[in-house]
C-alpha cells in the first residue's frame, strides 16, 4: 500500500484527506481537560472539556488551567464559538477570564457566546471593567434562569438542551442531540428508474419522484435510512435525582459525576454531589451506551475503584481522567 508522502500523487492525497474529512465530521469526540472536583493540583485539573461533534468545537465548563489544557490537548482557540457553563462554582468557571483575555490578545474576531447562569455575565464584565481589559471581538452572554429543560442553541445540524440538575445553586447540565441527516441514495434505483441526477438532492431529503409517464416513486424505495445520530448528555454538580431521565434516555454516551465512593455516599447529599453507584444507577435507568464517569474527590488516589463500584450496578463504565479522549 502507498504511503501517503510527499512523493504521492495528488489525486491519491485528495482521496485520503477526502476519507479523513469525512470520518471527522462522523465522529463525535469529546477530549477531557480536567475532571477533577475542587481546588486544581500541579498533576490534576478542574472539569473542564470539549465536545466535537458535526464541525463544531463546544467547550463544557472552564476551571482554572482551562486554556492550558486546550493548548496541551492542541484545541484551535480560534474555532471555540460556543461555551457552556453549568454553575457558578469555581472550579467550574475560574477559568473562563482568562480564557476571555488570552482570546483579546490573540486578536481574535470571531464572536464568542457563553451560556450560563444568570450571573456570569457581571462575574466577567466585573473583571474586564476593572483590569481595562475589554474584548475587541462580540462577547454574548446568554443567561439561563429555568428550572425547565430549555433549548440553548440550535442549527441545521445540532441540538443543545439544558438538564436541569440538583446542586447547592442553580446549576444545569446540557444534552448535545445531532439532527438527523439527509437519506442515503440508492443510486442503482435511481438508475434504474432513469431518475435525473438533478433530482438526487431532493430525494436526499425524503422527497417522492413523479416521472415523466405519471407514475409516483416513493422515496423509500430510492432511498435507506440516514445513519443514527448520537447524542451527549453532561451532568455536572447534582445530587441523584431521577427527575432528568427521560432527557437523558438512550444517549451514546453520558458523563455523570461521581464525586465520591460509597464510604463517604453519606457526603453525597450535604454536598449536592453523586457516588460511583448512583451515577451507574443513573446509566442503567436511562439504558445508555456509555457512562464516563468524572468529578472524582481529590482524598482518592485510585480512579479503578470509581469504576469498580459502578460497574457492580452497569457493565458499560469507563472512568475519565485528564487529557484522555473518547470517540463514538
Amino acid at each position: 500500500m502507498d504511503k501517503i508522502g510527499h512523493d504521492t500523487p495528488s489525486r491519491y492525497k485528495l482521496g485520503y484527506n477526502f476519507i479523513a474529512y469525512v470520518l471527522y465530521i462522523l465522529l463525535m469526540k469529546l477530549t477531557i481537560l480536567g475532571c477533577y472536583s475542587a481546588t486544581p493540583r500541579t498533576f490534576t485539573n478542574p472539569t473542564s472539556q470539549v465536545l466535537e461533534l458535526k464541525n463544531h468545537i463546544f467547550l463544557i465548563d472552564c476551571g482554572e488551567g482551562t486554556q492550558v489544557q486546550l493548548r496541551k490537548n492542541k484545541v484551535k482557540f480560534s474555532r471555540i464559538k460556543h461555551i457552556f457553563i453549568s454553575h457558578l462554582h469555581g472550579d467550574h468557571c475560574y477559568g473562563l477570564i482568562g480564557l476571555v483575555t488570552t482570546f483579546r490578545m490573540l486578536n481574535r474576531d470571531t464572536p464568542l457566546h457563553i451560556h450560563g447562569p444568570k450571573g456570569i455575565k457581571e462575574m466577567i464584565t466585573v473583571q474586564l471593567k476593572l483590569s481595562n481589559s475589554w474584548t475587541d471581538y462580540p462577547l454574548h452572554f446568554h443567561e439561563l434562569t429555568s428550572k425547565e429543560p430549555e433549548v440553548v442553541f440550535e442549527d441545521e445540524k445540532v441540538i443543545v438542551t439544558t438538564i436541569p440538575l440538583q446542586h447547592r445553586i442553580y446549576c444545569n447540565g446540557f444534552h448535545f442531540q445531532e439532527k438527523p441527516g439527509d437519506r442515503t441514495l440508492v443510486l442503482s434505483a435511481a438508475v434504474n428508474h432513469g431518475i435525473d441526477k438533478v433530482y438526487y438532492k431532493s430525494i436526499k431529503k425524503g422527497k417522492d419522484i413523479t416521472l415523466d409517464d405519471g407514475r409516483v416513486i416513493p422515496n423509500k424505495e430510492l432511498t435507506k435510512d440516514p445513519a443514527p445520530t448520537k447524542s451527549y448528555a453532561f451532568c455536572s454538580d447534582t445530587r441523584y435525582d431521577e427527575a432528568k431521565l427521560p432527557q437523558l434516555n438512550a444517549v451514546t454516551a453520558l458523563y455523570h459525576e461521581a464525586t465520591f465512593l460509597e464510604s463517604h455516599k453519606h457526603l453525597c447529599d450535604q454536598t449536592g454531589h453523586s457516588s460511583a453507584i448512583e451515577a451507574a444507577t443513573i446509566a442503567k435507568k436511562a439504558n445508555v451506551g456509555m457512562l464516563i464517569l468524572g468529578h472524582y474527590s481529590t482524598r482518592y488516589g485510585d480512579l479503578s475503584l470509581f469504576k469498580e463500584e459502578a460497574e457492580t450496578i452497569f457493565s458499560r463504565v469507563v472512568v475519565a481522567d485528564d487529557g484522555k479522549v473518547f470517540e463514538f
